[in-house]
């Protein structure tokens, strides 16, 4: 639940830095979660209009932590854009999000798999 709020709550339309595959994907499992509650109650009440309230509640979220996901593999954010290719696209995608960080610094920030450096000062 934690990193679905980080990304809800901390980094809602952040487009810039980096997004750790664990920070990606337990986005993902919450955001399935819950929008299955959300059909479940949806469909239990007769309303229809949660589903599409949650949907676009989570839209741009959805979006920037998926640019982020490829800033920390060292792609461009247009890189998203290659899920408009029927099939193919979309298959690409998923590997790409699958895709191991980049251990080093790149031209999107640190690696968030990176721990803090303590300064001798502080310590």
């Amino acid at each position: 639940m934690e990193w679905y709020l980080k990304v809800v709550r901390d980094n809602y339309v952040n487009f810039n830095g980096r997004a750790s595959r664990q920070e990606y994907w337990m986005f993902f499992l919450f955001n399935l979660i819950f929008l299955f509650i959300a059909i479940s109650v949806d469909g239990y009440l007769g309303l229809g209009f949660l589903t599409i309230l949650y949907y676009l509640a989570v839209f741009f979220p959805t979006i920037a932590v998926i640019v982020r996901r490829l800033h920390d593999i060292g792609n461009s954010g247009w890189w998203i854009l290659i899920s408009l290719i029927p099939f193919i696209g979309s298959i690409w995608l998923i590997v790409l999000l699958c895709t191991d960080s980049n251990p080093n610094e790149n031209d999107y920030g640190p690696s968030p798999k990176a721990a803090p450096i303590l300064d001798e000062e502080t310590s």
